[in-house]
């Protein structure tokens, strides 16, 4: 099962109250607002869910699987998610203290 934008629109919608169309601005500004931070290479840390941090990988040597020939990988930017460990606990059955104990 995949929860989408649009679930999540329709869960603020009937827990807050807001209109479709205030709960689709709502959340489409708070990504827009995480991807400007990512893209600037910000650390994005959201308590009691977990951090997404943007990492430079540098360029390195490879190797064509089918060929053999040795190729440069270009370096890039990855982005990497660590969950807290209160998500991690919640998703095992844990007790949610929401304290990060």
């Amino acid at each position: 099962m995949t929860m989408t934008k649009a679930d999540i629109v329709e869960r603020i919608y009937e827990k807050v109250g807001f209109s479709k169309k205030e709960a689709t601005e709502v959340v489409e500004s708070i990504f827009e607002l995480v991807k400007r931070r990512l893209e600037q290479g910000v650390k994005v840390k959201i308590s009691g869910f977990g951090n997404f941090v943007v990492n430079e990988k540098r360029p390195r040597k490879g190797r064509n699987p089918q060929t053999g020939e040795e190729i440069v990988i270009s370096g890039r930017r990855v982005l990497t998610f660590k969950a807290s460990q209160v998500l991690k606990k919640t998703m095992n059955g844990g007790p949610d203290t929401g304290n990060g104990a």
